[in-house]
């Protein structure tokens, strides 16, 4: 029987129906690259120079420490680049196969409420799953996305991850979806502070999905819940 919670329906659209830009780069971004970027973005959408930006990425392997991070959560500091990271949450892994979508939304247009855009988040992992054939859903004091594997014993296994950060009420950095990474790369950290649970991917369930296509179903689920985008090309620093 399945223990997955769906998350109350969440839409976070503007009265607008102003579109988002949507990038993609396809190379490795290095993460100092991708922050400085988002700095940048944030600053100018704050001062109603640049539209709002969803940046869809891959970094290389790197482990970076959210404003909640525990020092003995780092099991391995020297595997990986570890950086500094102001969003919010603990340790995670990034890395090739996992596709990081940095989300640069103005909530002071879409409600100004930190808890409905984390729900409104997962309302859009959730969607872009069930797109994919997986179904998901949340958990009570677990931010982010799960799947349930069956045993025996039944396991509950993370798939997405979400840890953002606003500026007077404009979202930066964002989630990740784990299409096809190296699993073991998260034996470096306890992801995200959680010990009894594990990290699963779209390939470990057995799921072939090109980033393509993961793209694809990330770009319906996030025009049911946050409307419509237009294509735009990756930001720079």
């Amino acid at each position: 029987m399945s223990t997955l919670t769906p998350p109350p329906a969440r839409t976070l659209r503007r009265p607008d129906a102003t579109s988002v830009e949507w990038a993609t780069s396809l190379d490795l971004v290095a993460y100092p690259q991708a922050v400085a970027a988002m700095e940048a973005r944030v600053a100018a959408i704050l001062a109603g120079e640049a539209p709002e930006l969803v940046w869809l990425l891959e970094h290389p392997p790197l482990y970076t420490a959210g404003v909640s991070a525990k020092p003995a959560d780092l099991i391995d500091p020297d595997r990986f680049p570890v950086f500094a990271s102001g969003r919010g949450g603990q340790y995670t892994y990034h890395g090739p196969g996992q596709r990081v979508a940095y989300v640069m939304l103005d909530l002071r247009t879409r409600g100004r409420d930190a808890r409905a855009f984390v729900a409104a988040l997962e309302t859009w992992l959730i969607a872009a799953l069930a797109e994919l054939g997986v179904e998901s859903g949340v958990r009570c004091g677990r931010i982010g996305v799960w799947v349930d594997r069956a045993g025996p014993p039944l396991r509950e296994e993370k798939i997405a991850a979400i840890g953002v950060k606003l500026r007077r009420w404009v979202s930066f950095h964002g989630i990740s979806l784990n299409v096809a990474p190296e699993l073991a790369h998260f034996g470096g950290i306890v992801p995200c502070g959680i010990t009894e649970h594990g990290v699963t991917s779209l390939a470990s369930l057995g799921r072939e999905v090109s980033m393509t296509r993961a793209d694809q179903a990330l770009a319906a689920g996030f025009e049911a819940v946050f409307g419509p985008i237009t294509p735009s090309p990756p930001p720079t620093p």
